[in-house]
This record gives structure tokens, C-alpha cells and sequence, in this order.
């Protein structure tokens, strides 16, 4: 089964997005460097070290599990999922009209909650990476012992308010290993492995 990764940019006050969902500059280092970097139909110009992380990082994803918020903001990014070859929506009403006007794309919308959603994804990822969208989903996610990996690409900016990587997440305590670290420009990657208790 693939594992479960979440990554998203993250401001130092722990905010992916504002109220909104706008991202303000968090967004910024994906365009403020020299090389160029293509995933699905984006391409990015990001530091050399962002580029090489974004590389492994992005290189296994297959499957993705996104919630119906950022789904409707972004319309489905025309039918191409951001990253990876499949997007599952977790939603309480399906968009038929959006279906009907995006026949091929690789979209199935989950009406039965994120567990569902992790778990039909990881049933088409073989070995491939699930890739989690912060915020609400992450964080009953974690609480479900779901989560392997913890990606926050860190930009140093305070919001002040928004969307919280982890949601409204109060679960239980959850021990991380020790972070990889990589420097880019305006953003640190961290990359952190969730400690699993013992069976």
C-alpha cells in the first residue's frame, strides 16, 4: 500500500492559506529562482535546491486526496490534478455538472469520509506515494493513524490568521523522527517521517 504523505507550504504561525483560501506569498518561491521545474501542466522557477527536493519529492506520487473546499477553489485545475495522476475529493455532494464537463479527467469523489478516500487512493497507488492536502483532512487523518510522512515547505512570513496545516486538529500527542532539512530561497523544506507506535 502506498504510504501517506502530506505537503504543503506553511507560514512560521502555521497557516497554509488565508481565510479566503488565498496564499498570499506563500506561493512566492515557486517563482523566484532559475530554474525551471514541470510537474502535470505547471512549470515552476525555483532554486537549485528547491528544484532537486521537489524532484524527490514529487517523483513517486501517484494518487491524491483533497477536500471539496479546495477542490471549488481551484475548479479542479481544469481536470489535472495539481501533483500525481489521480485526485479523490472527499465531499458530501458530488458536482455532476463539473464531471459532465470534464469527462476524462481523473476525479472520483468520496461521499463517505477521508478514511474512505486514503483508502480507495492506496487501493490504485500500488507502491506509489498518496498525497494528502493539509488542513482539516490532515489532521483526522493523523488522529486515524494515517499519516506517514509530514512535509511543510517553511516560508518565512507571519499571516496571522487562515487555514491551519493541521485544521482544527486536537488529537492525541504524536512524536515526528528528526527532520531532513533543505534550504531553498524565501522557503526551508522539512521532511518528517511520523513515528508509528510499536504494534
Amino acid at each position: 500500500m502506498g504510504k501517506v504523505v502530506v505537503q504543503a507550504t506553511m507560514s512560521l504561525d502555521g497557516f497554509i492559506a488565508y481565510p479566503s483560501g488565498g496564499v498570499g506569498p506563500l506561493f512566492d518561491w515557486y517563482r523566484n529562482g532559475d530554474v525551471e521545474f514541470h510537474d502535470n501542466e505547471r512549470t515552476y522557477r525555483v532554486s537549485a535546491a528547491s528544484a532537486e527536493y521537489l524532484r524527490s519529492a514529487w517523483s513517486n506520487v501517484g494518487p491524491g486526496v483533497m477536500g471539496r473546499r479546495l477542490f471549488d477553489l481551484t475548479d479542479g485545475w481544469g481536470g489535472t490534478p495539481a501533483v500525481g495522476d489521480a485526485a479523490f475529493v472527499v465531499t458530501h455532494r458530488v458536482p455532476t455538472e463539473w464531471i459532465d464537463a470534464h469527462p476524462d479527467a481523473p476525479f472520483t469523489f468520496v461521499t463517505d469520509g477521508v478514511e474512505s478516500a486514503i483508502a480507495k487512493a492506496q487501493a490504485v497507488a500500488g507502491g506509489r506515494v498518496v498525497s494528502l492536502t493539509a488542513g482539516d483532512m490532515t489532521g483526522q487523518a493523523l488522529a486515524a493513524g494515517l499519516v506517514d510522512e509530514l512535509r511543510v515547505d517553511l516560508v518565512p512570513v507571519l499571516l496571522g490568521t487562515g487555514v491551519r496545516y493541521f485544521g482544527g486538529f486536537t488529537g492525541a500527542e504524536h512524536l515526528l523522527e528528526n527532520p531532513t532539512v533543505v534550504q531553498g530561497d524565501r522557503v526551508t523544506h522539512l521532511h518528517y517521517r511520523v513515528r508509528k507506535e510499536a504494534p
